[in-house]
């Protein structure tokens, strides 16, 4: 079933009226994103509030989801004896089938609500129901009574509009009987069998009739030829018209009775059967073959459901910003691309709503809103009063923690900046001084942190990077000034919160704080040295590499593959389930540092979730962030400086088998951030030379390898700039044919403007020697005048200044325009498709190779180390992005 937009509160309001005292607890089970703690926390201080019980759960793949589904989801069932329940699962579970994998049938009263921003959907949890009340086709409607169970897609409005052919075609096949080429053969054999049994019999009939009617039928020939029948396109015999149509036809003319026409055989109606059944499924087969793509975020949609409830405040407000703000950061986050700047996309549009809820529920004093309006283009650093818990729109910079890094350093390690100067070698690091010194700004004064600089660096320091925006191609590094009056004109500010005296953060750097936590683990009772172990056990307690709960050498393997992996489980030690689970410590680490208070941890009692919560977790985690963020630039400069990235036919490849950072990457979540700074490096490269054109161009993969395990962690991204919307990238000739373009447009411009102005000009002095000849001019009349071309001066100035403002906006419309091939005109509305998932899993198919698919985005898999060579070769002959 899907839950249509305006009934968003519906299943929440109805579990209020039918919950009691003995009810099951509310099973959550999240994915390890930002955006899904995000959504899980605002969840959860909705039932907090309504004192509603309720238990999460984070599974790091399906086979936690599984594994949660035969442990505490079977007791629930009411074939087992259970009452039934509600399970949320938040970022997860919306590309399979979870009646089947989560064991759920019909009337066992579990009630599954899946809210996840992956797309496309697995069909059947979207359309399938059961036979109750208050769901139509699928459809959740008014009415609607939960108690049956099933699963309810949270939809975000897309599919009503978007999936009415699958939709058509999936109810059609639940409908129709199943028959195959095998049933055809099976029916012309029965018919052949009879058909041979009663040939001679008919045959001699047939003989002894055409002898006995020979004759008659030669004498009649003539006669009979303009009354023979001819048939229409249905094929019923249609009788044709006679010269003696006008005269009375005799009685028995009258009786003879017409044909019966002609039944279609058993074999022709399975035929047509089986065609019809052959276009449903190639439509629903079309679907599931277009890749993966991302929806509306889950923290987003959550906030929708409490602003529905009438719950909505600062906090929750600030947890929809950053998981909004983490989405627009992943690699994986796919927008559809736009011909004009003036166009928003889906995430612009949720923010551009964001920052009319921080207006609203944030008003500025007036007091406040002159000092904002004194401080220019400076972003806040601290709060307004000890008690001040706002949320503000600033002026954000998109550099990396810049109130918590040097100028310098946060320049450096931003990925747009970093691509787009090319920072990975020596020429690139001089070109970033060389763009400090035209700013104004020493290396000297870069160094300090931010908080540190001098104020009029700070205050200039937006208008300076605007200046050389277009020279460095920086475009969207700051937001560029709309040109809009006050709240109009920040379109593209970002968000930021102060907690009183004790800080100030962002939203995108909380989303880096926190993604690092999820990613990396936590700095734990070691210093922010040793952090840099990112997948090593010592004695300190650090953790150990990605998922070390399968043992060495121990890696399930999904159904099409050769290994069944049974041969493997059975080498699992005793000793292994004695390990710490850290996807479970990550995740509460991560999900206390989301907490709006500061004081206790969300699990004081249990001894795996001791870390600090609220403001100082994130405090703590700043150099965990920053510790990933120079291994990111580190291993990916030095990819690209080494020519390790091989460019194939469907995509770039590129292998890290070596270096100090090698246990960072086994873990898939910076392994994917290092392959979106990767593609957006090469994106950046090959729009410069003038090689790329296409979204498609931009796919890499990626494969990390775990020496512990022997295999290698294989992630598929594709896209690049063009796919996730940060901007265009021009060429050197681009940019020297758009400054002449807007040149020789403002040459055309001022001659027009000054032949107009010649041309009133000429008309005044003909109207003023009129009026003297006639003797009508006197001094008034002349100082009109004079104020009048005064007045025309400055408004034609004013004109010019806004048209060539508007230029710029033209030229950036007309270039995208012209750079879009009509190959990409052409294409199906919406955001590109990553087809990696369904490329793994048809080279796994073929090849054979051992691989384990386990993870919620398709797209991230585990490659024995035997394998790679081959799996590899297979990928590349397959499209993976459409």
């Amino acid at each position: 079933m899907h839950l249509p937009r305006p009934l968003i509160s519906q299943p929440y309001t109805t579990l209020l009226r039918t919950l009691t005292p003995s009810s099951p607890p509310i099973l959550v089970l999240t994915a390890l994103t930002v955006d899904a703690l995000c959504g899980v926390r605002i969840l959860t201080a909705l039932l907090k509030r309504d004192f509603i019980p309720h238990q999460v759960q984070p599974v790091a793949g399906y086979s936690d989801l599984q594994r949660v589904g035969e442990e505490q989801i079977t007791s629930l069932l009411r074939s087992n004896g259970g009452e039934g329940g509600v399970v949320v699962c938040v970022g997860c579970g919306g590309g399979v089938d979870l009646a089947e994998m989560l064991g759920l049938g019909e009337g066992e009263g579990i009630e599954v609500w899946v809210v996840d921003s992956r797309r496309g959907w697995n069909l059947e949890n979207v359309f399938a129901s059961h036979s109750g009340s208050g769901v139509v086709e699928g459809k959740v409607v008014e009415g609607y009574r939960s108690g049956k169970g099933g699963v309810v897609v949270w939809d975000e409005g897309n599919i009503e509009t978007e999936l009415g052919a699958e939709k058509e075609a999936w109810f059609a096949l639940q409908n129709m009987p199943q028959i195959t080429e095998d049933d055809l053969v099976e029916i012309e054999r029965d018919e052949g069998s009879d058909d041979d049994g009663m040939e001679p019999p008919s045959s001699q009939t047939r003989k002894r009739k055409a002898s006995s009617d020979t004759g008659s039928d030669a004498d009649d020939s003539d006669e009979e030829r303009p009354r023979q029948r001819r048939r229409s396109n249905t094929g019923t015999p249609i009788p044709s018209s006679q010269p003696t149509s006008a005269q009375p036809s005799s009685p028995a003319m009258q009786t003879i009775p017409s044909s019966p026409p002609k039944q279609p055989s058993q074999r022709h109606l399975r035929k047509q059967l089986l065609k019809l059944r052959r276009k449903h499924e190639a439509t629903i087969e079309k679907y599931y073959d277009q890749g993966s793509w991302t929806g509306e975020p889950v923290s987003s949609i959550f906030y929708s459901l409490a602003s529905e409830l009438g719950r909505e405040d600062n906090d929750l407000l600030w947890l929809a910003i950053v998981g909004v703000e983490s989405a627009e950061m992943s690699p994986y986050t796919t927008t559809t691309t736009t011909s004009s700047s003036r166009t928003l996309t889906k995430l612009e549009q949720i923010k551009s709503v964001l920052r009319d809820e921080v207006r609203r529920l944030n008003p500025l004093p007036s007091a406040s809103l002159l000092r904002s309006q004194n401080l220019g283009d400076d972003i806040p650093t601290s709060a307004r009063s000890p008690t001040d818990t706002s949320i503000r729109l600033s002026p954000e910079p998109r550099f990396l923690l810049i109130r918590h890094w040097s100028l310098y350093e946060s320049m450096l390690h931003a990925t747009l900046l970093s691509t787009r100067l090319h920072v990975w070698n020596e020429q690139g690091r001089k070109r970033l001084n060389k763009l400090l010194a035209k700013m104004g700004i020493s290396l000297q004064e870069a160094g300090k942190g931010y908080l540190h600089l001098d104020v009029e660096v700070k205050r200039s320091l937006r208008s300076k990077v605007l200046r050389f925006a277009e020279q460095y191609g920086l475009d969207g590094l700051v937001p560029a000034d709309d040109g809009g009056a006050g709240w109009e004109g920040k379109r593209g500010w970002g968000f930021v919160r102060s907690w009183g005296w004790r800080g100030v953060m962002s939203a995108v750097d909380v989303a880096v704080v926190v993604g690092a936590i999820l990613e990396v683990g936590t700095a734990g009772a070691g210093t922010a040295s040793q952090t840099m172990h990112f997948g090593q056990i010592d004695h300190s307690g650090q953790e150990a590499g990605y998922n070390q709960r399968a043992s060495k050498g121990y890696m399930p393997s999904p159904p099409h593959s050769s290994d069944s992996g049974a041969d493997d489980a059975q080498k699992v030690s005793a000793t292994e389930h004695d390990l710490p689970d850290w996807t479970t410590r990550r995740f509460f680490a991560a999900y206390d540092a989301l907490s709006p208070s500061n004081t206790n941890p969300s699990h004081p009692n249990d001894t795996r979730h001791t870390t600090a919560s609220g403001l100082p977790a994130l405090l703590a985690s700043i150099p965990l962030a920053q510790s990933l963020a120079r291994a990111i630039l580190r291993t990916g400069s030095a990819l690209i400086a080494k020519n390790q990235i091989r460019h194939l036919r469907a995509f770039r490849l590129g292998i890290v088998k070596e270096g100090p950072d090698l246990s960072t990457f086994t873990h898939p979540g910076a392994l994917v951030k290092l392959g979106g700074w990767i593609a957006e490096a090469l994106a950046v490269l090959e729009a410069e030379k003038g090689t790329r054109r296409r979204a498609e161009d931009g796919a890499i993969v990626l494969a990390s390898l775990d020496e512990g395990r022997g295999v290698y962690v294989v992630v598929g991204i594709g896209g690049g700039i063009g796919a996730r919307g940060d901007g265009m990238v021009r060429s050197k000739q681009e940019i020297k044919e758009r400054a002449e373009r807007r040149a020789k447009r403002n040459v055309e411009k001022a001659e027009k403007r000054e032949a107009k102005t010649a041309e009133r000009v000429e008309r005044r002095r003909l109207r003023r020697e009129r009026a003297e000849a006639n003797g009508l001019l006197d001094s008034d009349d002349e100082d009109e005048e004079a104020q009048a071309s005064e007045s025309e001066a400055s408004s034609s100035s004013s004109a010019f200044s806004s048209s060539s403002n508007s230029d710029l906006d033209s030229d950036s419309d007309s270039d995208h325009a012209s750079t879009t091939t009509p190959r990409t005109r052409r294409k199906k509305k919406g955001p590109p498709r990553n087809r990696f998932a369904q490329a793994f899993q048809t080279v796994v198919a073929e090849t054979g190779a051992r691989v384990r698919i386990d993870n919620f985005e398709h797209s991230v898999v585990e490659v024995r180390k035997e394998d790679l060579a081959g799996f590899l070769e297979g990928l590349s002959l397959r499209g993976v992005v459409g």
